[in-house]
């Protein structure tokens, strides 16, 4: 069970990712001092949890956001394999396009760190990877943490049609990671805050190692001016993982979706 456990963890930042496309009308949901946390559970065994969080600062002369999504396990799962994953992304308020990322795994015994620099220009983006070094990639080029972050600001509303397949490219694990995902349309669930109306998405998984089908994750997005991850899925062969949202803080609108009687 520990490889599943290590699978969703890896991918809780990433929840679900967004095409990118300009609107300049739209307003940027959340702000700095902005803190989410979640509980994973199997059943009724709590085995983790994940941590967003937004601050502002300055790199390279450049007003930047400074976004941090961490997962870790708790309790059984903790002392049967211990994970600490922490994913940093520095974020061009404008373009949303990350100026440097930041990965610390640990993973039982396994340890994984990289720091990568991009530069992006027109029909291309350039990266530095203190792993393995310089790279040319594809223009449009995001990293997980920024590519969510995206998401909220630019996909995540009414315009969304039902069916919608939304394609990114995005650099993770040293490699160009293509993402896709479907718009699943609208739904009401239960939170500890009550009934919350939802987009809801299905990321494409991949078959065979987790999963069973490419249609074994769910994601839900409130339906307000918050776009906020409240609750994802996880089908795995081993059983059904969720995690679903603890606590949020320093939201830039009210908290309002929840669904009155």
């Amino acid at each position: 069970m520990t490889k599943q456990i290590r699978y969703i963890l890896l991918f809780l930042p990433i929840l679900i990712i967004a095409r990118a496309q300009l609107f300049a009308q739209d307003e940027i949901p959340f702000q700095p001092g902005e803190e989410l946390t979640y509980t994973l559970s199997y059943g009724f065994i709590k085995g983790g949890g994940a941590r967003l969080t937004v601050t502002d600062t300055v790199f390279n002369s450049q007003n930047v956001f400074h976004i941090t999504a961490a997962g870790f396990t708790s309790g059984l799962v903790d002392a049967i394999f211990a994970i600490r994953d922490i994913s940093e992304s520095y974020v061009n308020p404008q373009t949303f396009f990350p100026v440097k990322t930041i990965r610390n795994i640990r993973e039982g015994k396994y340890r994984f760190y990289d720091e990568v620099l991009f530069y992006h220009d027109a029909d291309s983006t350039r990266i530095n990877s203190h792993r393995s070094g310089k790279k040319c990639l594809p223009a449009n080029m995001y990293d997980i943490v920024s590519a969510f972050y995206f998401g909220r600001y630019k996909y995540f509303n009414d315009s969304m049609v039902e069916g919608q397949v939304i394609r990114l490219l995005t650099y993770f694990g040293d490699e160009v990671f293509p993402l896709i995902i479907r718009y699943r349309g609208t739904e009401v669930i239960k939170t500890k805050f009550g009934k919350v109306e939802c987009y809801k998405f299905s990321p494409v998984t991949e078959v065979g190692r987790a999963f069973k089908t490419n249609d074994d994750m769910h994601v839900w997005i409130t339906r307000d001016k918050n776009r906020l991850p409240v609750k994802i899925k996880f089908e795995l062969t081993v059983g059904s993982f969720v995690c679903d949202i603890e606590s949020f803080k320093g939201l830039k609108n009210p908290f309002s979706s929840i669904k009155k009687k």
